[in-house]
């Protein structure tokens, strides 16, 4: 039976690699007719496609992005003119073009040779005494003669939002040294009052509050990157064009560092997603990519969910940033992943011809760092100083003192893992102000090894650890300065003698964590830090208007453009952790997948270690923001309201959720690397919804 089919599938190959060549519209209406069969197995579309009509906009058309192999050619946009398609933009940097067709043609596009993959173009939406908690102000006096105080300056940090305040005093010192917009609106203030608040966590200065509210790098450039509209919604393309913009502008504004506390929902995997492809390619430029995690943390009931990163947060090269409640105290000993802050692993998935899911089962975040109920710059929405959208909808949010001007010295709170993503982008360019040679991976690894982890919270929770910004710069500042691609892998890392690897903040002394995250897996060793890494290499890339650039080749930094790669080649004593192998392969790290015996889920079906399985879409579908209107809500409920478990001056008893049933005696045994032989006794007399999933392949 299985020779049938793949002799039924190569023939259908047969016959549409016929109408490749050129619009399928020419063939016969049968090649056609075979042409959508194929398309439909070989899914050259992501699954929110394959019902294109709930997508139409006012005119009949669907928004997607094409992916094409190389430049697009003029006979591709000959035939999507033919089509009645409409070109809305072509990118410098990237081989994609954004686009409206009609819902008939998308098969039929899908079938040319010369176009890789159609997403649609997803909406895009916000996931909504910092110095002394991050260790940012014990950081400053680390400095040297050329650097100075370890502030950030000159170095640019692009903020891809909704917007800066040009009125706020927090950047009173033309330190936006660049704005420019995207969403169609043509204004770059905020009108929203998301993208103020987070240029403020990354780079605000000292000037509010007599410094209570000062920003992780409080000296850094400002380059305003307008993504999100007035409402805090955008599209996926004006996204992915405030990244190619920030990389052609690069070198004039210094930008080393991207936050974008922004998502959309994560459908195909990190190899196809656009937005992930762009993210990637920013990376590849020498540009730090910081991205929140997601706020989809727990289900309207308020149970833990894992698999819910958002996109870009599934790309393995982002720092990708779950949000912590410090409940108020710069004291570290109390903070906890908050129960809003996205878990891994990641679940973006390609469907192979069979119609088999594949995911990407990656560990995310990468990091988590305050993110509950913070307070920091206030939005007025425009030059005439009236409110924001948030704080018109949500007065409760205002933290302006009695005495200050809200448009200018305004102050307010908000919650979510947006918040926690530029708290780390300011880490990030404190890093490379320190050592500007540092590649995007280095830093990455600096910030993963240098971390804190928390207590009760795994891997999938937390990644690496809690920010340790003043660890982070230390470590930076051992580094070599001369280090390069062809630097040869065992090499010494450092300048000298190794930093002690332990951080004291607001009188808590705590150990670094020691390890990197390797896509599945937990690196550890004293050699990562000692001796020079390959992953540890830039790549570089070619384009149509960079065709000199070398693709670095797999071994040294692979094409995927991950922190750790199969076949880079470690220097002795890098050690894998021990770990849980899931039923798919999948390793993670310590051994822990969850604390206290809790019976929770994992988005879209996957075997926890208690051996219950999951049904697709029981806590998450595959569009968790797919109803416009309940995600908004939502993600606005997470910026206004926070973490349900805490305050942000009074923690709250924790509420537990009682597990269901669970199977006892279970045992796994691994048979291969791939596949885990599972036992156990079953308690649960009701079948339905009951699955297991077997890994075929690789995958």
């Amino acid at each position: 039976m299985r020779k049938a089919t793949i002799t039924k599938l190569l023939l259908k190959v047969l016959v549409l690699s016929m109408c490749l060549a050129g619009f399928p519209l020419a063939c016969p209406l049968g090649a056609r007719i075979e042409a959508q069969t194929v398309n439909a197995q070989l899914k050259k579309k992501s699954k929110d496609l394959e019902a294109p009509d709930k997508h139409k906009d006012d005119a009949g058309l669907v928004p997607v992005i094409i992916q094409t192999q190389g430049a697009p050619a003029s006979a591709l946009l000959s035939a999507i003119n033919a089509a009645v398609g409409k070109v809305k933009k072509k990118y410098t940097n990237f081989d994609l073009l954004s686009v409206q067709l009609p819902p008939a043609v998308i098969d039929l596009l899908a079938a040319r040779s010369d176009i890789a993959y159609i997403s649609l173009d997803r909406t895009t939406e916000v996931q909504g005494h910092l110095e002394a908690t991050t260790g940012a102000s014990l950081a400053r006096s680390l400095g040297n003669s050329s650097t100075g105080t370890i502030d950030g300056k000159n170095i640019g940090i692009a903020i891809l939002d909704s917007g800066i305040s040009p009125r706020h005093h927090s950047f009173n010192t033309l330190r936006v040294v660049a704005k420019v917009d995207f969403t169609g609106q043509n204004r770059t203030d905020d009108p929203y009052g998301h993208g103020t608040h987070v240029a403020a966590m990354a780079a605000g200065n000292n000037h509010l509050a007599n410094g209570a509210y000062t920003g992780v790098a409080p000296a850094a450039k400002i380059i305003n990157i307008r993504v999100l509209n007035s409402q805090g919604q955008g599209r996926v393309t004006h996204a992915i064009s405030g990244i190619d913009w920030a990389i052609s502008n690069k070198a004039a504004y210094n930008i080393r560092v991207m936050n974008l506390s922004l998502g959309a929902p994560a459908v195909d995997s990190y190899k196809d997603d656009p937005l992930c492809l762009a993210v990637r390619r920013a990376v590849n430029a020498g540009i730090v990519v910081v991205v929140a995690a997601g706020n989809s943390g727990k289900d309207n009931s308020g149970r833990k969910v894992y698999g819910g990163i958002h996109s870009p947060g599934i790309e393995p090269s982002a720092i990708t940033v779950g949000a912590v409640n410090t409940f108020g105290t710069d004291a570290r000993a109390d903070d906890q992943v908050a129960t809003f802050s996205s878990r891994g692993p990641t679940r973006g998935h390609t469907t192979d011809a069979f119609g088999v899911k594949h995911y990407d089962n990656l560990i995310k975040p990468d990091l988590v760092a305050p993110g509950n109920k913070i307070i920091q710059a206030e939005s007025s929405a425009s030059e005439n100083s009236s409110t924001s959208y948030l704080l018109t909808n949500n007065p409760s949010l205002s933290a302006t003192a009695n005495n200050e001007e809200y448009d200018t010295h305004g102050a307010m709170y908000l919650s979510g893992t947006s918040v926690a993503s530029p708290a780390v982008a300011g880490a990030a360019a404190l890093i490379i102000q320190r050592n500007p040679n540092l590649t995007p991976n280095l830093v990455k690894a600096i910030l993963e090894y240098t971390a804190q982890p928390l207590a009760n919270f795994n891997n999938l929770e937390q990644g690496a650890g809690l920010l340790n910004a003043q660890g982070a710069v230390r470590l930076a500042a051992a580094i070599r300065t001369d280090l390069s691609n062809s630097t040869a892998v065992g090499s010494p890392l450092l300048i000298g003698t190794a930093p002690t690897q332990s951080s004291t903040i607001a009188n808590q002394s705590f150990s670094w964590g020691g390890g990197i995250i390797q896509r599945w897996n937990f690196l550890t060793g004293a050699n990562l830090m000692l001796k020079f890494q390959g992953v540890y290499r830039t790549s570089t890339y070619t384009t149509t208007t960079n065709p000199s650039g070398v693709t670095m080749s797999d071994g040294v930094t692979m094409s995927d453009g991950v922190l750790m790669s199969d076949g880079v080649t470690m220097s002795d004593g890098v050690t894998m952790s021990d770990g849980v192998l899931m039923s798919d392969g999948t390793m993670l790290a310590n051994g822990t997948l969850v604390t206290n015996g809790e019976g929770l889920t994992l988005a879209r079906g996957v075997l926890m270690s208690d051996g219950v399985t999951m049904s697709d879409g029981v806590l998450m579908s595959d569009h968790a923001l797919g109803t416009h209107a309940a995600s908004i809500t939502s993600i606005q409920s997470v910026l206004v309201e926070g973490d349900s478990s805490g305050s942000y001056m009074h923690p709250a008893s924790i509420v537990t959720i009682d597990p269901p049933i669970a199977p006892t005696n279970l045992t796994g045994t691994a048979s291969s690397p791939s596949q885990l032989n599972l036992a156990w006794t079953d308690n649960v007399s009701d079948e339905s919804g009951f699955r297991v999933e077997r890994c075929q392949g690789t995958g």
